[in-house]
């Protein structure tokens, strides 16, 4: 670790603290939403409650908005099941629900297929965060995040029905487009073993600074657990004991980029699974600076990519115009 490294590692952890006593409130933080859903009878408010925004989503309440939600559509509700919803079975229901249950089952199998070990959740977070259904709080309101497993609130389920009542008739079909082409390579030994713990955090929600699972950090400690776009590079090759990291001095997207001579800079066209991909306003033979090196993502193939962004930890498809545009050059760590 450079001193600048460990200088700016410090900076994050003390930026990234908790911060109770600032921001939005768990209940109350996407207020348009909730009158959103309220109008349109998705969700009602709680007798002598109001909205109740961080109370727990039941069963009883799910069901009830996905028939209104079904209504609206002149399709059939799906069945919730008793018991607790989660923010991964929510994600599952609703991904079911919008129709594309059929195309979760094939992205999973195909990671499966793979030999990445993905977890029961990954094809229906991966097509949900297509779809843009999870929401991203603002950095000073991370503590506000929800892991996969945790009971989805009624605001966080408002905040995505909200998503869906705004969809155009586009939205379903581009993501059918888009992950219908999620096919993977043959992986090398060295690929798939960073690549299966990737792919384990699909649905972490981001936090700024965040490298961890939990509160904990080796810099000081993160509002929530989970992880920013460098920071998750950081756990997959650095805090997981991967030899390949021993390479990656620099902490921060930029600095990882720029550690490298522009030599051993790869383009596009040449990017291999587990390359580090680095996106910015940087032209490919430019310095890397911090504000020209703004993301870092890990490659699945040279089709999509698996990173962490607004919508936690993710796979994206590096195929469309905008990210090629904002695309710099990759690094081979394998």
């Amino acid at each position: 670790m450079t001193r600048a490294a460990a200088a700016t590692l410090a900076a994050v952890a003390a930026l990234a603290a908790p911060v109770a006593a600032q921001g939005a409130t768990r209940a109350g933080w996407d207020k348009h939403e909730q009158r959103q859903v309220v109008r349109a009878g998705i969700l009602q408010p709680l007798p002598g409650r109001g909205f109740a925004g961080a109370q727990p989503l039941t069963a009883s309440q799910f069901q009830s908005a996905l028939d209104a939600l079904a209504g609206r559509s002149g399709s059939k509700a799906v069945a919730v099941s008793a018991g607790t919803v989660t923010v991964a079975g929510f994600d599952r229901i609703l991904v079911r629900q919008l129709g594309l249950a059929d195309l979760a089952k094939s992205v999973r199998a195909e990671a499966r297929r793979a030999g990445l070990r993905p977890p029961s959740r990954f094809g229906t977070e991966v097509v949900a965060r297509q779809l843009g259904l999870r929401v991203n709080h603002p950095s000073q309101d991370d503590r506000l995040e929800l892991y996969p497993s945790d009971p989805i609130t009624r605001a966080e389920a408002a905040w995505s029905f909200a998503r869906v009542l705004g969809f155009d008739s586009w939205e379903v079909g581009y993501a059918r487009q888009v992950l219908d082409q999620f096919k993977l390579p043959a992986y090398t030994s060295r690929q798939k073993a960073a690549l299966r713990l990737a792919v384990s955090k699909i649905g972490m929600p981001y936090v700024w600074g965040g490298e961890s699972d939990t509160t904990s950090s080796i810099y000081g400690g993160q509002a929530h657990g989970g992880y920013d776009c460098s920071g998750f590079v950081w756990r997959v090759f650095k805090l997981s004991g991967n030899r390949a990291g021993e390479r990656i001095g620099g902490r921060t997207a930029a600095q990882m980029a720029g550690e490298i001579p522009r030599s051993k800079r790869i383009g596009f066209a040449k990017i291999e699974p587990g390359d580090l991909l680095f996106f910015g306003s940087a032209g490919f033979r430019s310095r890397a600076t911090e504000s020209s090196i703004t993301h870092v993502g890990i490659a699945l193939s040279p089709q999509f990519m698996i990173h962490s962004s607004d919508q936690g930890v993710y796979v994206a498809p590096l195929f469309e115009s905008w990210r090629q545009r904002e695309f710099a050059w990759a690094r081979r760590v394998l």
